[in-house]
């Protein structure tokens, strides 16, 4: 890698929420941290998949989880507020609200989708992925804004089921 595609990833970094990157090809090897984010969190643990905290407050790491290129089979849903839901990235990517710069955006506040609609477009390694909604509902906020890099997990809507 050369040193201005180094530092624009350091540039992507700090004006992102994402605590760390780790980029890798043949013959190199780059990991770009915030350190100020660790220190906030606590000890870097290896991202094999979730942690479980014991009552005594010690981490477990459990099963690793598989990673995809693309998206995976569901995006997470977290509960939110009483009635609502909250449908959050399942990678790492760029946020996209809509089809293009001049398009109108897939979704916003008060649009209900059918099973299957897209939501949004995430872009990750130059693939565009479309989110689709994986049951009807009606879209009460959206959390994330055109062009943000969103992490794995990141809430990106509130919904109503329908």
């Amino acid at each position: 890698m050369n040193d201005k595609v180094i530092l624009s990833l350091m540039e992507k970094l700090d004006n992102s929420s994402i605590a760390e990157l780790v980029f890798s090809d043949e013959t190199s090897r780059l990991i770009l941290r915030k350190e100020a984010a660790f220190a906030k969190s606590g000890p870097v643990l290896p991202a094999a998949g979730p942690v479980t905290y014991t009552a005594a407050g010690t981490a477990e790491a459990n099963a690793p989880v598989p990673v995809h290129l693309g998206l995976p089979a569901a995006p997470e849903v977290m509960e939110a507020v009483p009635g609502g839901e909250i449908i959050t990235s399942p990678i790492v990517a760029t946020f996209y609200a809509a089809a293009g710069p001049d398009s109108p955006p897939f979704v916003k506040p008060g649009t209900r989708v059918k099973a299957g609609d897209s939501l949004c477009i995430l872009e990750a390694m130059k693939m565009m992925n479309h989110l689709e909604a994986e049951f009807d509902c009606e879209i009460l906020s959206v959390k994330a804004a055109g062009g943000d890099l969103v992490e794995y997990g990141q809430a990106l809507f509130e919904v109503k089921r329908l």
